[in-house]
């Protein structure tokens, strides 16, 4: 796990700054503290920080091949590298190293572009191509590891993080007034945006690609889910699934440092637990929560799960105070805003975990695979209630519409009457109707269609859904959309800020291309969400964990401090008309909203949230902390 950087004067040919490099790669310490490489070749020139997690001694980069002739940074894991060298050796190659980079390195000499297909990991990569002049770019298919861009008179930054990529920059960049709409309808924003005009971030599975002084963007990865033929029985589902599982986990253990896990109270971390102790035993587990206090608290909860399998069980408790005086710190460790109330408990998980481990797995990857939200259900269902008359539609939905708070609902019973695919999926992914958050905007900094931007950003992955039924089609696009740039994002964010490789098992392409094959009927049934994926965990966990409900992770706690007492801090953020949002908003909209969730008429903390952060980026942007 690492950071990477680089600059190729693309059109001009002009020689790259070594000094101007150095200062961009030194924006990422934090992500590489045991290492520090560069590469420069004319117009071209590499970064490199190095966190050491196999191959300690000879993992240096930038790498390139005996002959000189392909050059690689590279920041991530290919856990499939094993079978890759084995595979490259009978063909001719020679490996000088232990390391997986070099199973790109000589992978690209082999296969070309072509390599990114053969690899199974996490990644953002840069291959620079001495004989060509070429320049490839790439993240991983599911955007587990970001790569940010910016290009500019002719010349192309890349890096792990934005700093990097504005760093040489004289001019800080400004907000983009489109890029916050999606902001506060989706809680991120979606590649290959930013918040920020002119930086972008390379889209899951896609690649930038440089030569002979143009470039261009493409997708590389397209899988397209065709559903197995004859479709498997549940048995066969089953032992398939847990055969792919065990063969994950053994992958991701793999590293020559320490490794832990962050455990939370519910089955899919208790899983990763249980399937760890097939290869080793006494793991190190993490969790935090908020005590007795509140009470979807995790901490009793993974406290059982870790007797339960022998753990060496670490918690970490938080309090209001503590949520409120770090947020515009963690805020800042996110580079872009990301509005889920877990960024919290997230960044003082990983402190902890990196004062024992240089490695933790984390359980993300469920819920979106195998139907775990609330909305998953309204998908699976929403063909019957399409299917009723319109004068038993009608009136079912004025009664919901009329529902205090229930926003969730609210919106699945608008978006199943929407005949276009992809536009359902968008408004059952949104926080509020595009009109309410559009209508918080000041006059005419925003167009009248700025919130379908999002379907620009899907419209790649459109070909892939056709085999795809309802629920597959909007599981497809949250794995290369909401959780590569809203979970996943700040997973990465917020572990490497303490120097920790997060690494998630369940996102192994293997497990996700099996699972896009699969029907409906094996992820939500009646009574049951992440169906197939409980039969596996019945293999392995007590009842007792089994039938633990699923807790929004640090959502019900903040809600509760957005409707407790008034003057408190984060309302005084969105009264005080003073507040940096309200360059972009309007008071008297934002006031009205809160009034709103403070009466239970509506819930908004979500949306309200989106703004404390948003206040809080600006903040840090501007240096001002008051």
């Amino acid at each position: 796990m690492c950071g990477i950087c680089g600059q190729f004067n693309f059109a001009t040919g002009a020689p790259v700054c070594r000094e101007a490099l150095e200062k961009m790669t030194r924006t990422m310490v934090h992500r590489g503290p045991d290492d520090e490489g560069y590469y420069l070749d004319g117009p071209l020139g590499f970064g490199f920080r190095r966190l050491s997690i196999i191959d300690l001694e000879g993992g240096h980069q930038p790498m390139s091949d005996a002959e000189e002739t392909v050059w690689v940074v590279f920041n991530g894991e290919i856990y499939n590298f094993p079978e890759l060298k084995s595979e490259l050796e009978s063909l001719g190659h020679r490996f000088r190293t232990k390391c997986d980079t070099e199973v790109i390195v000589l992978g690209y000499k082999q296969w070309g572009d072509e390599v990114l297909n053969r690899l199974n990991g996490m990644f953002g990569l840069a291959i620079w191509d001495t004989r060509r002049k070429r320049l490839v770019v790439a993240r991983d298919p599911f955007g587990i590891k970001p790569i940010y861009y910016r290009i500019e008179g002719g010349s192309a930054f890349f890096g792990s993080e934005i700093r990097p990529v504005i760093a040489t920059n004289p001019q800080k960049p400004e907000v983009d007034p489109v890029s916050l709409n999606l902001f506060l309808r989706y809680r991120f924003t979606p590649s290959p945006r930013t918040v920020f005009k002119g930086v972008r971030k390379i889209a899951p599975g896609s690649k930038l690609v440089f030569e002979k002084g143009q470039f261009r963007s493409e997708l590389w990865y397209q899988f397209k889910p065709i559903p197995f033929s004859p479709m498997l029985t549940e048995d066969e589902a089953r032992e398939e699934l847990l055969r792919l599982y065990k063969r994950s986990v053994k992958r991701h253990l793999l590293s020559d440092v320490p490794v832990g896990l962050l455990l939370s109270g519910g089955i899919d971390s208790a899983l990763l637990l249980a399937l760890m102790n097939l290869y080793g035993e006494s793991w190190r587990t993490y969790t935090v929560g908020y005590g007795e206090s509140f009470a979807d608290d995790e901490l009793a909860d993974a406290a059982d799960t870790a007797a339960c399998f022998s753990s060496q069980h670490n918690p970490v408790q938080l309090d209001r105070g503590t949520f409120e005086d770090t947020l515009p710190r963690i805020v800042a460790c996110l580079e872009e805003p990301v509005a889920t109330s877990s960024i919290v408990p997230m960044y003082f998980v990983c402190q902890r975990a990196r004062k024992d481990v240089k490695v933790v797995l984390i359980g993300q990857g469920p819920d979106e695979l195998y139907g775990g939200y609330n909305r998953h259900v309204g998908v699976r269902y929403g063909g019957l209630w399409g299917g009723l008359p319109e004068w038993v539609r009608t009136p079912i939905t004025s009664a919901i519409l009329a529902l205090p708070r229930n926003e969730t609902l609210k919106r699945g019973v608008h978006s199943l009457a929407i005949p276009d695919r992809l536009q359902r999926y968008q408004n059952v992914l949104s926080l509020q109707p595009g009109d309410k958050v559009d209508a918080l905007f000041q006059d005419g900094l925003i167009g009248p269609e700025t919130g379908d931007e999002i379907l620009s950003s899907w419209r790649d992955f459109a070909p892939l859904l056709s085999e795809t039924d309802e629920l597959g089609g909007l599981q497809f696009l949250e794995l290369r959309s909401t959780l590569p740039d809203e979970l996943l994002m700040y997973a990465d964010k917020l572990s490497m800020a303490h120097s920790l490789e997060g690494r998630v098992p369940y996102l192994d392409k293997e497990i996700v291309e099996f699972t896009e094959r699969l029907p409906a009927k094996f992820k939500v049934r009646v009574g049951s969400r992440k169906w197939l994926h409980r039969q596996v965990c019945q293999s392995f966990l007590p009842a007792r964990i089994l039938r633990r409900k699923k807790r929004g992770f640090a959502t019900n706690v903040v809600d509760g401090w957005f409707r407790s007492a008034k003057r408190q801090k984060m309302e005084k953020i969105l009264l005080d008309e003073q507040s940096q949002i309200y360059q972009y908003l309007q008071p008297s909209a934002v006031r009205e909203m809160l009034n709103q969730h403070e009466t239970g008429n509506s819930d908004n903390h979500k949306i309200l949230f989106s703004l404390i952060v948003f206040e809080e980026w600006l903040r840090f942007q501007h240096g001002s902390r008051n």
